[in-house]
């Protein structure tokens, strides 16, 4: 048996060198482990406190930087123009309803890439938060609301209006006036429209081409080739929203035409046997060829001599249309060109209009200046035109002229 031995922790044990009294003392002078429970219990609740305390301050902040921007809170003004590109856009087929509700059909909507949207509208300075600005979107179909075009934007506006305010026709979309003089081809109004950022002359062409417009003066002409709208582009001055679509640009041109054609305008031209392109085709060389409105008639009668003579009409404004440059002369190689453009060396009208004529070679068109010329040649000096009613006499002319 050891020497030192315990009956019980808890016990004296007696015998073995410890009184009862010694056990006492050391019971009494023990180290004591206090419990910290109460001390730790009020610390992490501090800190918990301190905590949510932080999180909701963020989280306000968060939430007033957010509403901030979502509802144009505090924002310092600023104005800019903003462009939403053709390229960002895409045709959708959605659903057309009734006021009950019940499916109709469907139509096609261009549909706004919002990603791209809001990326432009971060970079101008008009929004703070793109992905912000794509949830708002999602949750108010503003894809399908948002159409093309250059708008000017303020940072004023909350999201709502943003999305409102980049709409066709809005009167926040940029609008730019445009002056087409009469004679401009088809593919010089294009180029205006797109040096002015209305249009590109790519997409035009291809709506010109591809895209059904419902106006008599177009029955009967298929689709296919841009030509087919040549010369009804009526000359004038418009007001144009810039990026607008190519089918509004064009459509803008051919309503006004149909407005400025007259019910005498059609008796006239179903009078000659005559379609309205036909009038037109024309009208379009009379604008290229006469020098003054006196000279429009005369020339128009030379043209209905010719035409009603089998004679090539021979005028060098046709050959000018298909040349890729304007040139101030004819080249003997110009007038070879082998194409049905060149009037002369095919007979009847050109395949189309070479121009967009003006009301006065139209209404000449229709009320041509009876005549016996058959001829007519530019006086050079004087810078209008001779007429003639035989060939002898036109070479006579000619020959005192530089060109």
């Amino acid at each position: 048996m050891s020497d030192k031995s315990y009956k019980d922790d808890r016990q004296p044990a007696g015998g073995d060198g410890y009184e009862a009294d010694d056990y006492y003392d050391y019971k009494a002078n023990a180290p004591i482990s206090k419990r910290r429970d109460h001390k730790t219990g009020c610390l992490g609740g501090m800190m918990y406190f301190v905590f949510i305390v932080s999180v909701s301050v963020i989280l306000a902040c968060l939430g007033w930087m957010a509403a901030s921007d979502v509802l144009a809170l505090n924002k310092e003004p600023v104005t800019v123009d903003v462009t939403l590109p053709e390229e960002i856009f895409t045709g959708r087929q959605v659903e057309m309803k009734d006021e009950d509700g019940n499916v109709t059909g469907t139509k096609t909507v261009n549909v706004a890439n919002i990603g791209k949207v809001a990326s432009i509208l971060k970079d101008a300075g008009i929004i703070e938060y793109k992905s912000l600005f794509v949830l708002y979107s999602g949750v108010s179909d503003a894809d399908e609301k948002i159409d093309p075009g250059t708008y000017t934007l303020s940072t004023e506006y909350d999201y709502r209006a943003i999305v409102k305010k980049m709409q066709f026709g809005s009167d926040s979309q940029v609008r730019t006036m445009v002056t087409f003089p009469e004679g401009f081809t088809m593919k010089q109004i294009f180029e205006r429209l797109e040096e002015n950022k209305i249009c590109k002359v790519e997409d035009l062409m291809n709506c010109a081409a591809t895209v059904e417009f419902s106006y008599k003066f177009l029955e009967d002409i298929p689709l296919g080739d841009a030509a087919r709208l040549e010369g009804f582009l009526f000359p004038d001055t418009y007001e144009f929203y810039q990026g607008m679509t190519p089918e509004a640009a064009i459509g803008t041109f051919l309503q006004i035409f149909h407005y400025k054609l007259t019910a005498e305008m059609w008796e006239l031209a179903g009078a000659k046997g005559l379609s309205m392109r036909d009038v037109v085709n024309i009208a379009s060389m009379i604008e290229k060829e006469a020098a003054n409105d006196e000279e429009r008639p005369v020339i128009a009668g030379i043209i209905y001599n010719r035409l009603n003579a089998n004679m090539m009409l021979g005028i060098d404004a046709t050959i000018l249309y298909i040349l890729p440059e304007h040139k101030e002369q004819l080249t003997s190689e110009d007038f070879a060109i082998d194409s049905p453009y060149n009037t002369r060396k095919y007979p009847g009208l050109p395949p189309t209009p070479i121009a967009s004529p003006g009301i006065a070679s139209i209404m000449a068109a229709l009320k041509p200046a009876a005549t016996n010329y058959y001829y007519y040649a530019l006086d050079a000096a004087a810078g209008t035109h001779r007429f003639f009613t035989n060939k002898g006499e036109f070479d006579a002319f000619t020959a005192t002229q530089s060109y």
